[in-house]
């Protein structure tokens, strides 16, 4: 295999370090499931890569352990379920370098208070509009 996988814009992994396994798939499809190796299985070997940096790879340690895979055997052409397995791995190796930037806790402004209570009271006001008079004695 030649080539590179792009997982992000600054990660891309050689094809060749990919391993690439077929087998049959499982479940009904008569005479073609029986003979045709359509399950395509991808495992990549983070520990080992030449293509990851050393921040890259030590997020995807922390994250996903030393092998990630990813399997395929949705569809009946070993060519797709390639795609669709590559198009996996990608996917979470891309999830797993992804940084979520730090929530930082906010308050409501003064205004914003302000306009609850306000809205609160008309509320308050309508509801006590809709009572029956009380009894005067």
């Amino acid at each position: 295999m030649e080539g590179w996988l792009q997982v992000t814009r600054t990660c891309r992994i050689a094809l060749e370090e990919l391993d690439v396994r077929t087998s049959r798939s499982g479940g009904p499809g008569g005479q073609h499931a029986n003979t045709a190796d359509t399950r395509v299985e991808v495992r990549f070997d983070i520990g080992e890569s030449q293509s990851l940096g050393p921040r890259q790879r030590a997020r995807l340690l922390a994250k996903l352990g030393p092998v990630v895979t990813a399997t395929a055997e949705d569809t009946r052409s070993q060519h797709r379920n390639r795609e669709l397995a590559l198009d996996r791995l990608r996917s979470r190796l891309a999830a797993a370098l992804r940084i979520d930037r730090p929530r930082r806790p906010t308050a409501p402004s003064a205004a914003a208070r302000e306009e609850r209570l306000a809205s609160k009271h008309r509320r308050s006001e309508t509801k006590r509009s809709r009572r029956p008079p009380a009894a005067d004695e």
